[in-house]
Order: structure tokens, then C-alpha cells, then sequence
């Protein structure tokens, strides 16, 4: 059995719709989506629409919880001024391009989500188990601290984004953590392309593959510079590199990146 999990959507509707084609080729059975629908590109209420009629099963990231319910910002966690600046400019966009009807979906989404498949207890959630803007980096999230926040789910696996790069670790007790990465934006790597996730459930052990998503963003960099969105968030989408949210990273991963 095949699952694929997408996360951190960021309105890019152009990288979900390669994706979904991209499951649908790998013969994926089921397909969930881990949070943070909207922020940073364009026309927030086709990813929505994108998920529904593709049977997405979908849990609430904080960006969720926030266009869901009309807070002042985004929850995201930042401490830099600017950074937190970037955040509300987005924010405030995606808010007001984002349909009631959307919000109200929104708003109805489980925080977490807890299944069982071929064997396997899974846990979803968005940043971690505990809380949903939790940052789990794979530089500073220890094993022992990943057993910690692991242990109240009883899961086998735990599922999360949040922080935009993906990674996966098992720990010395067995259980796996895998940051399934983002849609939204590329991996601050200097490469334009988006991850996603798919499990292999099939055999003896749990199969984790991250999948590269090619996409028109060509396209979709017009899109946000018609929508008057911060040239900076264009050139993350057309560079592969962070420009903006960068003091969240640790010194390893920041490293990486070329600001």
C-alpha cells in the first residue's frame, strides 16, 4: 500500500496539481495533506478546491487555524522583524483572497490526525504532536527528544512539516519521525523544484521515498508579481533560495542556503 502526504501547500496550486498527477502515476492508494493550505503565492482558494476534489484528507496547520478563525496573523512563529513583516504581508493576502466557504473548511480541520494501515500506527500532525508551529529541525531535534514528543501518540510513525525541508530519522527504540517537506516552495537548495512524500507500506519495513515535483513556475512567479506579492517571495520561487523566514534556521541549515 501507497500513501503520499503533502505539506505546506503555500497557495502554490500549480505544484499540488503535479503532484496529485505525480501520486496518481505511482499508483498511491491514499493521499493526506499536513497543513499551512495558503500563504506566500497566489490565489489561495485553488489549492483548496484542489484538495477537495481530489479526496485529500487534510489536518490544520497553524495558517489554517488562523484564515480559519480571522486571527491578526499567521501563528507562524517567527521573532525577526522582519521576517514578521514578510509574514503579515502574506497573511493578509491570503486572508482576503480566501473564499468563506474556504475558511469555514478550514476552520473544521482536525489538528492531528491518528490511523492505522497494513499494520502500521501512524500519527499526522502538523509541526509536532504537541504543538502545531513546533519546529523540528534535523540539526537540533535530538532522538531522545524525538522518543519524548513521540511517545504520548503511540505511534510507529509520526508525520510533519512546518519547517519547509524535509528529512526522516528512525530512533534507537524504532519508531520513525518523517518531515514530509513542502508544495508551497523550493528546498532553499538552489533548485526549483518542491517535495513531496510517499510511504511504501507493501513490505517488511515502512518505505519512506521524497519525491522531487517539477512545476510551471515560470508561471506561477507571473502570477505573484500580477498579485503585487513581495518581489521576494518571487525570487525565492525562481532561485531554489530562501530570502525571507530565515532566522528560524539553525546554524547547519542556514548554512545551505546562499542568504
Amino acid at each position: 500500500m501507497k500513501l503520499a502526504f503533502f505539506g505546506g501547500l503555500y497557495s502554490n496550486y500549480l505544484a499540488l496539481e503535479a503532484a496529485l498527477a505525480d501520486a496518481s502515476r505511482r499508483d498511491v492508494q491514499q493521499m493526506f495533506c499536513l497543513g499551512d493550505m495558503g500563504a506566500f503565492g497566489p490565489h489561495p482558494d485553488r489549492v483548496v478546491s484542489l484538495l477537495r476534489a481530489a479526496g485529500v484528507t487534510c489536518v490544520q496547520g497553524n495558517y489554517d487555524d488562523s484564515i480559519g478563525n480571522e486571527l491578526a496573523d499567521c501563528q507562524c512563529g517567527y521573532t525577526d522583524p522582519s521576517d514578521n513583516r514578510f509574514a503579515q504581508i502574506s497573511y493578509d493576502y491570503t486572508l482576503e483572497k480566501t473564499s468563506p466557504v474556504h475558511r469555514r473548511w478550514l476552520r473544521a480541520l482536525p489538528t492531528s490526525l491518528d490511523l492505522q494501515l497494513s499494520g502500521v500506527r501512524m500519527h499526522l500532525c502538523h509541526g509536532s504532536p504537541r504543538q502545531t508551529n513546533e519546529f523540528l529541525w534535523e540539526s537540533t531535534t535530538s532522538d531522545a527528544f524525538l522518543d519524548r514528543v513521540m511517545d504520548p501518540t503511540g505511534a510507529d510513525v509520526v508525520l510533519g512539516t512546518h519547517t519547509g525541508l524535509h528529512w526522516t530519522r528512525t530512533t534507537p527504540r524504532g519508531r520513525r519521525f518523517v518531515n514530509v517537506g513542502v508544495l508551497g516552495r523550493p528546498a532553499n537548495d538552489g533548485r526549483t523544484n518542491v517535495w513531496y512524500t510517499v510511504l511504501d507500506l507493501s513490505g517488511y519495513e515502512v518505505e519512506v521515498e521524497f519525491v522531487p515535483v517539477d512545476y510551471d513556475f515560470h508561471r506561477l512567479s507571473g502570477e505573484m508579481r500580477s498579485e503585487g506579492l513581495p518581489d521576494e517571495f518571487v525570487t525565492t520561487i525562481e532561485s531554489g533560495w530562501w530570502t525571507t523566514c530565515l532566522e528560524v534556521l539553525p546554524s547547519r541549515e542556514r548554512r545551505c542556503g546562499r542568504y
